[in-house]
């Protein structure tokens, strides 16, 4: 792929792009000030600090310290966005070969937008996933299966109100009473129907004792 196959849109856009990111060197010529990788990673870093360590990417004038750089940024970082560098690309860049830098530039940018999107999405299903999992557990909590209506505008009999709107089943004041005396007359009765069969139990044993002589 050749320089020549990069219309100039492409290009102004491109470095319309590079020029919105903070770079640590003044911005002359963008083939020997992005030679060495130390540029690329600061790129990188720009979107996503936390898969880029600087200290790893040492400024360099020689061949071999600039292909030490890329190498590196090949094996720990380009590698998390699913993009790597040909190696005799990385060779023609050390070198300050003219267009080479634009080659690399333009599909790693898209790389760093589809890791964004990536990111992006997947906070949002973590983040709905955390709401429904609380929505889920405050029903839960209250022993209900589904939402209240909405139109609701009254407790259901029996609810109450806990610690922190918590609600429990409780039973209501006079349906508590009615429930006592409805138990006192059940036992009461209970006890006059034990002592009835004692009664019995007693005369009908009184009935079958032989008389005495």
């Amino acid at each position: 792929m050749a320089n020549g196959e990069l219309d100039e849109e492409s290009l102004n856009d491109l470095y319309s792009w590079v020029d919105a990111i903070p770079l640590s060197r003044p911005k002359r010529n963008i083939a020997r000030d992005f030679s060495d990788g130390v540029l690329v990673a600061e790129v990188v870093k720009f979107y996503f600090p936390k898969i880029v360590e600087m200290h790893n990417y040492a400024p360099a004038n020689s061949t071999q310290q600039k292909l030490s750089n890329w190498g590196h940024l090949n094996r720990k970082v380009l590698s998390k966005l699913n993009f790597s560098i040909p190696e005799d690309m990385v060779r023609k860049i050390a070198q300050c070969t003219p267009g080479m830098v634009e080659l690399v530039l333009i599909p790693l940018r898209q790389k760093i937008e589809e890791k964004q999107k990536q990111a992006k999405m997947s906070s949002s299903y973590q983040e709905l996933g955390m709401r429904s999992t609380l929505e889920e557990n405050n029903y839960l909590d209250t022993g209900f299966t589904s939402k209240p209506k909405p139109n609701s505008t009254q407790d259901s009999p029996g609810l109450e109100r806990g610690p922190k709107g918590h609600q429990s089943y409780t039973v209501p004041l006079q349906t508590d009473a009615n429930l006592r005396l409805h138990l006192a007359e059940r036992e009461q009765a209970l006890l006059a129907s034990q002592e009835m069969v004692q009664v019995r139990e007693v005369m009908r044993g009184s009935s079958s004792s032989p008389p005495e002589l």
